[in-house]
């Protein structure tokens, strides 16, 4: 009797002696193709060899794929171009049959939505860009614009492949492109977990939040020996191009992990702010914290000498909803903070004058720091929260010269240009034209409110003293200038610089109570919440300041 074989189950029924009932006993029968199927796919999800996986572990590093594991939900993910092989046949590459390129593209879901991610894998020709490598993240880029949804690129990667020559530049090319056309489409993150260097750390610029580990991300457009050629100064790779480097001094970073797992913890917290795309709103969480919950902090406030520093960061933490906050370049311009709370369970951007670095004043590492976020909430529909202590803007050579003018006009023309919700708490000083740029109520923002103890003027009521009455403590004893000084600057500060003058004026929409601000501030937000609807607005993309 012939063998029964199931076409679909691939299985085969053996006959049972006869005067026995009949129980087929299935015996799988693996065909040859899908052996070498299963083989090629085993083989390509391997990576590359194991003694350069061993040295990826030994440096600390996770492998492509784990990279994936840590920040997908489990079984998520869904690979795309697994076997797609370079087609470049000089210097033997195209013999190495190397499946992936070096890069692994697909879509997965992170806390249960959908994202594009691509991971740069070092053990295969180093993570270089090939032509092929740069199809398969062009092509992922561009099913993700299809799809709305965001890209999460993690790069590790000695650059463009140099036996392809002119080829790996051009898909470098190619990547540049797409991160500028679907700027302000869908958010663009780039995780940084090797080296960045020459041109490939031009995407990650473009992209809208970089991530470094410590210790292990390095990005620079000339490493360290090609410095030393051209120039003769001599750096090591931390110092040129090191996580704290960009963190704190070029700007180029926006969160810093200590390891690799806190990286991809860091992401997924960012991830629940954002929407996934123009088109949508962020996402809103339930929450119990009471919107009419006091907030002491804002009545104690207004009895510390304007003068005198403070943390920012207390007063968004008292304000949000769970005391949560999300900076974004907690190392950068310190001088101004920005980040996402939530106010009411919805998602809001906050800009804050901080007065515990350079007074809180403007410069021009702040400007372009605050222009590029406002930017940011306003292509992907996130309203924006404007708290204002701040003396001016910062003084000196240096500043007039490195262009504090240019620098800060783009402060102006982001929160002009922005049509979400803009709302402004004036919290203690708000002077000149710093004054203006924080979101002022003829700059366009559409509700202002000020603290009691709130001071606003062309300048402060000291400084203002010293101009407007310098004859007269000039003609003043000596020992009674300073009481006399005190004395002008009351009379100026409850004349001038009052906010309830400000808002006889109509430049301050109402003073209100300290403690009622974030009940205040909640129902302003959710009054505006119909202001504009997502995907409306004008794309202007977010292009690095």
């Amino acid at each position: 009797m012939a063998d029964l074989i199931d076409p679909i189950t691939g299985t085969k029924e053996e006959p049972q002696p006869s005067g026995k009932k009949a129980h087929p006993k299935k015996v799988r029968i693996v065909s040859e193709s899908l052996k070498k199927f299963r083989e090629i796919h085993a083989a390509a999800e391997a990576g590359g060899p194991p003694e350069k996986i061993e040295a990826q572990r030994k440096k600390g590093k996770l492998t492509a794929r784990e990279r994936i594991a840590y920040l997908v939900d489990e079984g998520s993910f869904q690979e795309l171009g697994l076997l797609m092989e370079t087609r470049c046949t000089d210097f033997g590459v195209k013999d190495k049959h190397i499946k992936g390129d070096g890069v692994i593209t697909g879509f997965g879901t992170v806390n249960g939505r959908l994202a594009a991610i691509f991971s740069e894998d070092f053990t295969q020709l180093g993570g270089s860009l090939g032509r092929t490598h740069a199809d398969k993240i062009t092509r992922l880029m561009d099913m993700a614009a299809d799809a709305r949804v965001p890209v999460i690129g993690i790069l590790d990667s000695g650059g463009a492949r140099i036996q392809e020559g002119v080829d790996s530049l051009d898909g470098y090319g190619e990547i540049f492109l797409r991160n500028a056309k679907y700027s302000g489409v869908v958010p663009q993150i780039s995780i940084i977990v090797g080296p960045c260097a020459g041109g490939a750390v031009y995407s990650p610029a473009l992209t809208d939040f970089v991530f470094m580990v410590k210790g292990l991300s390095h990005m620079f457009v000339t490493g360290p020996e090609v410095v030393k050629a051209a120039t003769g100064e001599e750096v090591d790779f931390e110092t040129l191009g090191g996580s704290m480097t960009h963190a704190s001094k070029s700007g180029v970073c926006h969160f810093v992990a200590n390891s690799e797992p806190d990286c991809y913890r860091q992401v997924k917290e960012l991830m629940s702010f954002l929407p996934q795309n123009r088109y949508e709103a962020a996402p809103a969480h339930e929450t119990k914290d009471p919107s009419d919950r006091k907030i002491a902090l804002l009545e104690k406030l207004g009895e510390v000498d304007p003068r005198k520093p403070y943390r920012v960061h207390h007063i968004v933490w008292w304000l949000s909803d769970d005391h949560k906050f999300l900076e974004v370049h907690h190392d950068y311009a310190k001088n101004i903070v920005v980040g996402f709370i939530r106010l009411g369970g919805q998602v809001v951007g906050v800009i804050a004058n901080n007065p515990a670095h350079m007074a809180g004043a403007l410069d021009i590492n702040a400007s372009d720091k605050a222009a590029r976020f406002i930017r940011f909430l306003n292509n992907f529909n996130i309203p924006i929260l404007t708290l204002v202590d701040v003396p001016g803007y910062w003084p000196g050579v240096a500043q007039e010269h490195g262009g504090i003018i240019r620098h800060g006009a783009k402060l102006l023309y982001a929160y002009s240009e922005a049509s979400v919700p803009k709302i402004t708490l004036v919290l203690r000083k708000a002077y000149g034209g710093a004054y203006i740029a924080m979101s002022s109520k003829l700059m366009g923002g559409d509700i202002n409110f000020s603290l009691p103890s709130a001071e606003i003027a062309v300048m402060g009521p000291r400084g203002a003293v010293e101009i407007l009455y310098s004859r007269q403590i000039k003609e003043t004893k000596e020992e009674d200038r300073e009481a006399l000084r005190a004395k002008l600057a009351k009379e100026y500060s409850d004349k001038f610089a009052s906010p309830y003058q400000t808002a006889a004026m109509g430049s301050i929409d109402e003073v209100i109570e300290p403690s009622q601000a974030r009940t205040r501030l909640i129902g302003a937000f959710r009054m505006l919440a119909g202001k504009r609807r997502p995907g409306e607005h004008r794309l202007t993309g977010n292009i690095p300041l």
